[in-house]
């Protein structure tokens, strides 16, 4: 199921983590400029998946990955593949705000800094283009040399997703990146959600089913490793086509 050109396209993957198999036969393609949710409960492989899109699990001893991810047409697990140039294209943001113990400003210019960028005028131009692609430059554009660590959690998750903007990615990875904020913190990150899709795919992982159905365009059901189902957020949440989706969303099991 697609609905708009796809930027993403996962074929027959699997993934083992030594003998236990994680992922099975997993066939996907994900729209570029949307939003894309993964749920399912807990160990069925939504996460293992998400990483794999930024070869994060290459990071496991045992991990192996077999069938295909392309991102714009590039086989990410080809070998002419840096990994270093995938992550600059595949942002992530992870479950607990992750800051680096440096200034605001530094956090968000670690990345171009890495990737070559030592002008300051350039540099701050990306720092200032970052935080306000975050929402969070009219916080703190009067404190960038404070540290990062005395924001609060909302903050530093949205500080995280400035970092993740400030090297130019396609794609933006969300793990559970509202789980450990409060719901105040959480309708921020959400909102901002909604204004990058028009410039960013994004793909998220969510427990939080109200959460795919507010934001998200389409939702993939994941059980055991393998896609039960893949449709628009709407019809999913509303008219299942697997009866196992149905019992999961009515809260039978999860």
């Amino acid at each position: 199921m697609v609905q708009a050109t796809a930027l993403i396209e996962i074929n027959k993957l699997d993934l083992f983590y030594g003998a236990f198999q994680a992922l099975k036969q997993v066939s996907l393609e994900i729209p570029q400029r949307a939003i894309t949710a993964f749920i399912g409960p807990s160990g069925c492989g939504k996460s293992t998946l998400l990483r794999t899109l930024n070869r994060m699990n290459d990071m496991i001893p045992g991990a192996r990955v077999e069938g295909s991810i392309e991102i714009g047409g590039t086989d990410i697990y080809g070998g002419d593949v840096h990994v270093e140039t995938l992550r600059k294209k595949v942002g992530m943001v992870f479950q607990q705000p992750n800051p680096f113990p440096k200034s605001i400003y530094d956090n968000v210019a670690y990345g171009p800094r890495l990737h070559g960028i030592t002008k300051r005028r350039e540099l701050d131009e990306i720092v200032e283009n970052s935080l306000r692609s975050a929402a969070l430059w009219n916080e703190v554009k009067d404190h960038l040399k404070r540290s990062a660590l005395s924001l609060s959690g909302g903050q530093q998750q949205r500080l995280c997703i400035a970092r993740a903007l400030a090297v130019g990615p396609d794609v933006l990875l969300m793990d559970e990146a509202t789980s450990a904020l409060d719901p105040i913190s959480t309708i921020k990150i959400e909102e901002l959600a909604q204004e990058l899709k028009d410039r960013y795919t994004i793909v998220m992982v969510t427990h939080n089913m109200h959460q795919a159905a507010r934001v998200s365009h389409q939702t993939v059901f994941f059980l055991n490793g393998e896609v039960v189902e893949y449709s628009a957020t709407e019809k999913l949440f509303s008219d299942p086509s697997d009866q196992r989706t149905e019992d999961y969303i009515s809260g039978r099991f999860g």
